[in-house]
């Protein structure tokens, strides 16, 4: 990033971290809360370039990832213990497809993607997939996966790269849908997480490292790469929440409710961006009528004298500006 250009706050960086957390082990799209909490507080987040915004996200999950490998080590090490070539394809397989769309598509996704009302979009449809897919029964466990799963898992995960979708929530869904139970569905979306999670981190970090970033930068990917290691740590028990045998209907709502504050939010703003306008010409009409009828004061011939060059409104707060 050149001098000049707008970037993170440690401040900011760090909330956004602490946001990771729990958003990262619940079904509501943590890409999705990093996005829009940025965009309603005006932080300017899209002054960013978006390889910058999707690299300090990325961190951002690098940092979740190794709070869960820590978490859950035991979970994970029993998982190892039964580890064999049909768990390898399985993992294979939900890899694949995640890779080679994030490589495909990725510029076209940094760049279209991720602004408020695709992010609702994404918000909505995986609350209809989850809740659509959790009226499937029961009926599989651990050690059932199998190639047919894994593809299914890793098409649910290439979906997941739209911001709002959730990879959570659409391994959950996919894996609900294929029979498996709550708790190994979500113990299979954990599972097939991680080596996406770490191939994104390597890709991201080699071509940060390559294009340099700021010291400042350096400094708020690290703060909020601790802060989502911090908060993911912390928010373990949430874990045995989503593993309980309890409906995903309630998340969906979140998502769906959340995706329709944003909606709200896009209306309200895009109305007062049209009552300038709107004023502009009412003021305008104002003074034609004046001068017709009879110049104003400090008026000549129905024209009035030009005010001068008015004060230039605030700007909005850049991401430099305090959390």
């Amino acid at each position: 990033m050149e001098a000049g250009e707008a970037g993170i706050s440690v401040a900011r960086a760090a909330a956004l971290g602490t946001v990771q957390g729990p958003t990262e082990l619940l079904p509501v799209s943590s890409s999705a809360h990093l996005n829009l909490i940025p965009w309603a507080r005006d932080w300017g987040w899209e002054s960013l370039d978006p390889q910058v915004r999707k690299s300090f996200e990325v961190a951002l999950h690098a940092g979740a990832a190794a709070a869960l490998l820590i978490g859950q080590r035991r979970a994970i090490a029993d998982e190892l213990a039964s580890f064999n070539a049909r768990r390898a394809a399985v993992l294979a397989l939900s890899f694949l497809p995640p890779a080679v769309i994030g490589v495909a598509l990725e510029r076209q996704i940094e760049r279209h993607l991720g602004g408020p009302g695709t992010t609702a979009a994404g918000l909505v449809a995986g609350a209809a997939a989850m809740a659509a897919a959790d009226r499937m029964p029961q009926e599989r466990g651990r050690g059932d996966a199998g190639a047919a799963d894994g593809l299914a898992l890793g098409v649910a995960q290439a979906a997941a790269l739209a911001p709002g979708v959730s990879r959570n929530g659409a391994t959950l869904a996919a894996a609900r849908w294929r029979h498996f139970s709550r708790e190994q569905a979500n113990m299979l979306s954990r599972t097939v997480a991680l080596p996406v999670i770490v191939g994104a981190t390597v890709v991201k970090g080699v071509r940060l490292r390559s294009r340099g970033l700021r010291p400042a930068d350096r400094r708020a990917f690290a703060a909020g790469t601790a802060a989502s290691f911090a908060s993911t740590l912390a928010s373990q028990a949430l874990i045995r929440v989503v593993e309980r045998d309890r409906a995903l209907w309630p998340y969906a709502a979140y998502r769906i409710g959340l995706a329709g504050l944003v909606a709200a939010r896009m209306a309200s703003r895009s109305r007062q961006s049209k009552r300038p306008a709107r004023d502009g010409a009412s003021m305008n009409g104002a003074a034609g009528a004046s001068g017709i009828a009879g110049a104003p004061a400090g008026s000549a011939n129905g024209t009035t004298r030009d005010p001068g060059p008015r004060p230039a409104s605030p700007s909005s707060p850049l991401l430099e500006g305090p959390a």
